[in-house]
């Protein structure tokens, strides 16, 4: 078996490391500042939503669904590697929206969903705006 990386997973490979560096690492300490400020940490946090804003712009938005109408198209085997530099930042899998527990709840609505179930839940959730926030 093969497993060497594809030029589209080196690719992405690059992309999410120069976007760990550009935005994400430098912006840690105001996202904890953020999230400690006001009465509950129960809140949407503004560095959080802009920089999903940026992630959605540079193509690094829903990298784990592999229907590309509403991911990347990626597989396992291109995602994976692709991202596995965003886990040291404490913010990135919310920023790319490749966080659980919405991950694994899109890709069950993805697959089994009907009309309401995806207009519920999926569609928040894909947008970036997680479905508990909704319930």
């Amino acid at each position: 078996m093969d497993f060497t990386y594809s030029e589209r997973t080196r690719e992405l490979q690059a992309r999410v490391s120069a976007f760990m560096e550009e935005y994400i690492y430098p912006n840690e300490a105001t996202f904890l500042d953020q999230l400690d400020a006001g009465e509950t940490r129960w809140k949407e946090v503004p560095i959080i939503e802009e920089l999903k804003a940026k992630a959605k712009e540079e193509g690094l938005w829903n990298l784990f669904l592999p229907e590309s109408e509403l991911g990347a198209g990626l597989t396992n085997m291109e995602y994976a590697p692709a991202v596995r530099g965003d886990g040291p930042g404490a913010l990135a899998p919310e920023v790319f929206n490749c966080n659980a527990p919405d991950t694994g709840n899109m890709e069950l609505l993805a697959e089994l969903r009907d009309d309401a179930q995806k207009a519920a839940w999926l569609t928040p959730c894909w947008k970036g705006k997680s479905a508990r926030r909704f319930a």
